[in-house]
């Protein structure tokens, strides 16, 4: 499987993960990312400042409920899979769950489409492409910076 597969569901789990252990240093480390994050989209799409008090709201707002639909309904799915009943799970069961899963990431599929449409009238094509590159890197520097700190480098 291709890492632009695995990545994004790889995101998901680590963020559904610190999302159920929401403690203090955990929301501390969450905004320093997401400060990080800010930063380096700005820096990478070289926002003017109309385009980005256009840009950042409508940014935020995406994030908000994308990460929403990631905590309310995989996190229900993950939850069940972490269940010791998940090895007696049912094929029927199972399937279920899949379609639920697909049906998840059918609804964020929806709401990145419905997000590029309304930044349509805010940047041009050429920065919403920059904006899934700066997105991509952010999120690989961040993974490296982990393996990193794992590994003792």
């Amino acid at each position: 499987m291709k890492i632009k597969k695995i990545l994004p569901i790889l995101i998901a789990l680590i963020s559904i993960n610190a999302i159920a252990q929401d403690g203090p240093f955990i929301r501390k480390k969450k905004e320093q990312i997401k400060t990080l994050k800010v930063a380096f989209i700005t820096n990478e799409l070289s926002l003017t400042p109309d385009e980005a008090a256009k840009f950042w709201p409508l940014y935020n707002a995406f994030e908000d409920k994308q990460q929403e639909i990631r905590k309310q309904k995989l996190k229900g799915y993950l939850d069940r899979m972490d269940d010791d009943s998940f090895d007696k799970l049912s094929d029927k069961d199972a399937a279920t769950i899949l379609s639920q899963m697909e049906s998840t990431e059918d609804e964020l599929y929806q709401l990145k489409k419905k997000f590029t449409a309304s930044l349509k009238g805010v940047i041009s094509p050429v920065k919403i492409l920059k904006l899934k590159k700066a997105e991509e890197n952010f999120n690989r520097k961040l993974l490296q910076q982990y393996r990193d700190r794992k590994l003792g480098k």
